[in-house]
């Protein structure tokens, strides 16, 4: 099981050591962050957030329950409460060891069931690479639907990635949790 826990300063340095790659950093961030990861940067990023009642931005580490080991990074932003809606982003499972055993479903169905049942949302988000079919299944078993494709979006080096964009509705997360 996977419990989130805001992710502070004290994390940074796990996190950096987990991104040593450029291409890691671009596919897990976008273009928010250069390579390398620095503590400045993730400074940066933390500014404003881990508010539940004002912030725009959630950014949590997940913990593996039964070990309390770090395992992951996940965040929720772009809330806007006029609009019920959040977007999940930076999506981590940190150690290469830890993945296929179900820790990224954990920490999708964590966050979901933060924005529908903490903050109330109508609609969560989320853009995943196309080359990543690992996450887009695992974003499946979850219950997040494909909306489309932004395509060649992103260029990194000397080639384009194209983004699925995917979301689950309020009543699709009552649905599968059978609430009403």
């Amino acid at each position: 099981m996977i419990k989130l826990e805001y992710f502070t300063p004290a994390d940074f340095s796990q996190l950096i050591s987990w991104i040593q790659e450029p291409d890691l950093l671009q596919s897990w961030s976008g273009a928010l962050f250069s390579f390398p990861l620095t503590e400045s940067s993730l400074a940066w990023y933390l500014e404003g957030t881990n508010d539940l009642q004002e912030s725009d931005a959630l950014v949590y580490k997940a913990i593996e329950s039964k070990s309390g080991e770090v395992v992951g990074h996940i965040s929720l932003g772009g809330i806007s409460r006029k609009n019920n809606s959040a977007r999940i982003s930076r999506v981590l499972v940190g150690n290469t060891t830890a993945r296929g055993r179900g820790i990224c479903q954990g920490m999708i169905k964590a966050v979901l069931k933060i924005g529908f049942e903490d903050l109330g949302l109508h609609r969560i988000d989320l853009g995943v690479y196309d080359f990543n079919k690992a996450a887009i299944s695992c974003y499946e078993k979850c219950g997040m639907k494909q909306d489309g494709v932004l395509r060649d979006i992103l260029k990194h080096d000397d080639e384009y990635w194209s983004l699925v964009e995917m979301s689950m509705l309020d009543h699709e997360w009552r649905e599968l949790h059978g609430k009403k």
